[in-house]
């Protein structure tokens, strides 16, 4: 990453997502296909990679309803029946994580994971943080989460200590503010809203890191409207009394 990357998304027409009754688009015919979900955060990693390389016409989204997916989905294209999955050339790929170091050294573009020996070392750091991290997260949500989450959020904030060339992760934004940010879109409205806990208060970097990635067309396309994050959410982790 020699020179700054720059935003190549377009605004760009969703899909619709694909429920059971939806055919199965053909497998292997020489399109690039991303099977995804609009509200999963691990398909929104390989999702904002896709837009911010400038691939939305290189990489078809197939949007599946994980609440109902179409059962072609497991047993013909990916049988962990798992979100997000690449399909490109005549193999489907997994993880997350992989597919989006994958689109970044198989597809054209400015590679945004740096060059630099030191960078490189401390990206691999926290690229094995991100598990830890959202376990941390989720798990306060039973408990007291400004204590207990606090730990998580004061490692990002010292991370955005360590390099000065900019307001990113590694001073340049890359692949790990990529990992890092579909996570911290649900936990920061979910805190504030039921713990009234506030994770920007007294990180000042980790504000203004939020604040310099929601500039991207890249990833703005792909947030999802915080009060569905905090519906979704409260169903899912607040058991009711």
């Amino acid at each position: 990453m020699a020179a700054t990357a720059v935003d190549k998304s377009v605004t760009e027409q969703l899909p619709q997502v694909l429920d059971p009754t939806a055919e199965q688009p053909p497998l292997f015919d020489g399109t690039t296909r991303l099977y995804t979900a609009y509200i999963c955060p691990f398909a929104q990693r390989v999702w904002i990679t896709r837009n911010y390389k400038g691939l939305q016409d290189k990489i078809k989204l197939i949007p599946l309803n994980l609440q109902s997916r179409p059962a072609w989905y497991g047993e013909k294209v990916y049988p962990t029946n798992k979100v997000p999955a690449l399909e490109h050339n005549g193999k489907i790929i997994g993880e997350s994580l992989d597919l989006i170091k994958y689109l970044d050294s198989n597809f054209e573009g400015q590679s945004l994971l740096p060059d630099d020996p030191a960078k490189k070392e401390f990206a691999e750091e926290l690229f094995a943080y991100t598990d830890t991290f959202n376990s941390i997260v989720f798990t306060s949500f039973k408990g007291d989460p400004a204590k207990e989450a606090g730990p998580a959020f004061d490692y990002l904030e010292n991370a955005l200590h360590k390099f000065d060339d900019g307001p990113f992760l590694l001073g340049q934004f890359s692949l790990v503010d990529i990992a890092y940010i579909p996570f911290v879109e649900r936990f920061l409205p979910f805190l504030a809203e039921v713990f009234k806990y506030d994770l920007t208060a007294g990180r000042p970097k980790l504000a203004a890191w939020i604040e310099e990635i929601n500039k991207f067309e890249a990833y703005k396309q792909t947030k999802l409207d915080p009060k569905e994050i905090v519906e979704t959410f409260k169903k899912r982790f607040l058991v009711s009394s």
